[in-house]
């Protein structure tokens, strides 16, 4: 009886000893290759998979969701937990920032519930999705340590930040401690290192006020075109050109993108097409869907898909975005379309996945990775 037990334990010592390296092999190897584009109708630069009060929805079942319809997607949370106040809601919930007074604060443990699930997938998963860090206060100087620490921390998962906020409507004003700045040497400090390690920005910051008064020049824009020229080095996509649910288009608003993207300093931004709100306002009349179709196709290499979708709960409603566009993809050119809905995502979301890893390889412990 000792000799079967004495069996039994070293067979089941060996089973675990084989598991611990085939674990290490895996990760040592990283992620399979990103999936063949050409099988899939899009790639998703902007997906929210938790939403106000950090829930949301499973890395497994949005796999699901993805299906055959979209190849890869940038994930990540969102920064900002919203408080449960008992004096302003009582024993309502809310789940929405709209929903109660009480403020929000940046909850940086998001970042660590993105690596890990993400480092629960088999690598050909992993192949198919691009983290991003997002829990951090960009008003604050120490935002770019924290960015350090997580790339620290979880080697080969991260290849960008963001989405993060500047100015956002009703929101921002609701941040503990105050809102973020676009002047703040903090913002500065964050894209530097970004661009320094190669990672892809997703920033949003509205075009506008909510609400402008008559006249009224929206500083927002010039403090952004400046907050750019500052980083040539830093890849940065302009989150839905700066719309938002009550932020409407400026009077010009495509000629001021196409001064930004026609401008030979500003080669590294991009802007994302993502978002229902700025879906709305693009496909509302035939002149805009041309409008904005002329625009694109102009600038072919700057635009990319995204659904800005929050905690999405299945195909359908995670796919509603990608719907609603149909009507301008129909009128860009069809390899513009594709870049569009494609390979633009693939070609700076490949680049900064090799140029973060030779980053963590050079400044990373080698066992730690």
């Amino acid at each position: 009886m000792k000799k079967e037990w004495l069996r039994t334990r070293d067979l089941l010592l060996i089973g675990g000893l084989i598991l611990l390296a085939v674990s290490w092999l895996v990760r040592a190897a990283g992620p399979a290759a990103p999936p063949a584009s050409e099988t899939f109708e899009i790639n998703d630069s902007h997906l929210h998979l938790t939403n106000y009060v950090q829930e949301g929805t499973s890395i497994h079942d949005f796999l699901n969701m993805m299906g055959t319809k979209v190849g890869r997607a940038a994930i990540f949370g969102i920064p900002l937990q919203q408080e449960w106040s008992y004096i302003s809601t009582g024993g309502f919930a809310p789940t929405f920032y709209l929903q109660t007074d009480a403020p929000l604060y940046y909850y940086s443990f998001t970042d660590a519930v993105i690596a890990m699930a993400y480092r629960s997938l088999p690598p050909d998963q992993q192949a198919r999705l691009d983290p991003m860090i997002t829990g951090f206060n960009p008003a604050d100087m120490y935002a770019a340590n924290h960015v350090r620490r997580v790339l620290m921390t979880f080697p080969g998962v991260f290849s960008g930040i963001g989405e993060f906020t500047i100015h956002q409507e009703l929101m921002s004003a609701k941040i503990a401690g105050g809102p973020a700045s676009l002047t703040n040497p903090a913002l500065d400090r964050l894209l530097d290192f970004a661009g320094d390690v190669g990672l892809v920005v997703l920033i949003h910051d509205d075009v506008d006020e909510p609400f402008p008064g008559p006249g009224q020049e929206p500083y927002q824009v010039v403090q952004l075109g400046e907050l750019f020229l500052r980083h040539p080095k830093t890849t940065i996509i302009w989150a839905h050109g700066g719309l938002e649910r009550v932020v409407r288009p400026l009077k010009d608003q495509l000629s001021v993108i196409d001064r930004l993207l026609s401008n030979p300093d500003l080669g590294h931004l991009h802007i994302d097409l993502s978002k229902d709100e700025t879906a709305k306002f693009i496909v509302s009349t035939p002149e805009t869907i041309t409008a904005a179709a002329a625009l694109i196709n102009r600038h072919p290499d700057r635009f990319l898909f995204g659904t800005d979708e929050v905690a999405p709960s299945d195909q359908t409603a995670y796919l509603k975005v990608y719907r609603m566009y149909q009507p301008l993809f129909a009128q860009l050119a069809p390899a513009v379309s594709q870049q569009v809905r494609k390979g633009n995502y693939a070609r700076l979301f490949d680049q900064a996945r090799r140029s973060v890893r030779a980053w963590e390889r050079a400044n990373v412990p080698e066992q730690s990775r």
